[in-house]
């Protein structure tokens, strides 16, 4: 079983920045590929950064440039680092990892880019 854990939201205005937490707990490998995805009102859920178990991270278009996946293993933490946001990246923020051929979700943390 493994527990993923979300923090780091809230609002902030356009072009500030905030960085997202998603601490893991329970039987996860410290190289276990995790994923940021982001969920807006009214849209489909969508991946935003990818960290794979090589260590190579994937953006989407929209965020590469001004989003940056990272992890501190001795934490057992993924960050997502968000500069320069946009009101369009207003939403509800999930980790999500699969491992040992199951899928976990975190609870979600919002971030709201507002003036």
């Amino acid at each position: 079983q493994v527990q993923l854990v979300e923090s780091g939201g809230g609002l902030v205005q356009p072009g500030g920045s905030l960085r997202l937490s998603c601490t893991a707990s329970g039987s996860i490998s410290s190289i276990a590929p995790m994923t940021w995805h982001r969920q807006a009102p009214g849209k489909e859920r969508e991946w935003v950064a990818i960290l794979t178990s090589e260590s190579l991270t994937i953006y989407k278009d929209s965020v590469k440039g001004r989003f940056t996946i990272s992890r501190d293993n001795a934490k057992n933490t993924v960050y997502l680092q968000m500069n320069t946001l946009k009101p369009e990246d207003t939403a509800v923020y999930y980790c999500q990892t699969t491992t040992s051929g199951y899928n976990y979700w975190g609870q979600g943390t919002q971030v709201t880019v507002s003036s």
